[in-house]
């Protein structure tokens, strides 16, 4: 358990390149049009289910919440191994809080980030071959079915939620993507590196789950744009003060508002009035309106 504890923070140094590699795997082996039957909004859960089960001998269990579609996948025999080639990372930051709100037309966005002595770390687990290759075939059915259904565009789900939980060890990692941004990396139309900030990743160690085939122990709902927006900036401060991709010496608060910017940007997200950075380890306090966020002045 100790160990799925520190693969668990360690997973958010690395990011998501295991998925990032799989995806890269189904555009690879072609984009072309799919040639298999479309499937109405009502049945692409139960198609789902049916493919994997057929195909790939593989047991999952697919809700759809709204316009969320969930998608649970059980593995036994655990999803992490021992590395024989453990991958270096330099840790440069600690992060003690990140969260934020959305109240009242204010995005309030409160982090604790301390900077301390760069020191050289070792992450020796990795994702186990079962784990690998059942998430793999869980994508190509996926992006079969979605990109093949009735009116893809104005039928697929919004969002869309994988949890892939070691049902031996008590460990899930949870991904949730949004349909543009899952269709444009699916056909080359964005880069690797920008779908990897875009897909929210979480990791969790939960023994409720020990033995869970079913999903009885996951708390599924309908993911909201404000939900997904003020996710990914949480998403992307982990990303770049704890893969790191921060040099030693960044200034905290200004990157921190880059990320929220180009976020805001990338979505075209207007829904508020003011933005509040609170860096609570200097007690600094940063206020803009929306026409100063999106005009990247108040630097």
């Amino acid at each position: 358990m100790t160990k799925l504890r520190q693969f668990s923070r360690n997973l958010a140094k690395n990011g998501l390149l295991f998925n990032l590699f799989i995806l890269s795997n189904l555009i690879l082996s072609g984009c072309t049009s799919s040639t298999q039957p479309t499937y109405p909004k009502e049945s692409i859960d139960q198609a789902i289910q049916d493919i994997c089960k057929k195909e790939y001998k593989t047991d999952v269990k697919v809700k759809l919440v709204g316009s969320t579609l969930w998608i649970y996948l059980p593995i036994p025999e655990g999803i992490v191994e021992k590395s024989n080639k453990p991958e270096k990372f330099i840790e440069r930051f600690v992060i003690e809080q990140n969260n934020n709100e959305l109240k009242d037309e204010i995005v309030s966005v409160n982090y604790l980030i301390k900077p301390v002595p760069e020191q050289e770390k070792l992450q020796d687990m990795k994702y186990s071959k079962a784990a690998f290759d059942r998430i793999n075939n869980v994508w190509k059915v996926l992006r079969r079915v979605i990109f093949s259904m009735e009116h893809p565009e104005q039928n697929s789900p919004k969002f869309f939620v994988t949890v892939t939980a070691d049902t031996k060890n008590g460990f899930l990692i949870k991904e949730i993507f949004y349909y543009p941004d899952f269709k444009k990396v699916s056909y080359e139309l964005m880069s690797w590196g920008e779908y990897q900030h875009r897909a929210i990743q979480e990791t969790e160690v939960s023994p409720k789950i020990i033995g869970d085939t079913q999903g009885l122990n996951l708390k599924y709902s309908d993911i909201s744009f404000e939900d997904f927006i003020l996710q990914q900036i949480q998403h992307r401060i982990r990303l770049k003060f704890q893969k790191p991709e921060a040099e030693k010496n960044a200034d905290i608060d200004k990157e921190i508002l880059k990320i929220i910017r180009y976020t805001l940007k990338a979505y075209g997200f207007k829904d508020f009035s003011t933005l509040e950075l609170n860096n609570l380890a200097t007690v600094r306090k940063i206020t803009l309106n929306q026409t100063a966020v999106f005009s990247g002045s108040g630097d």
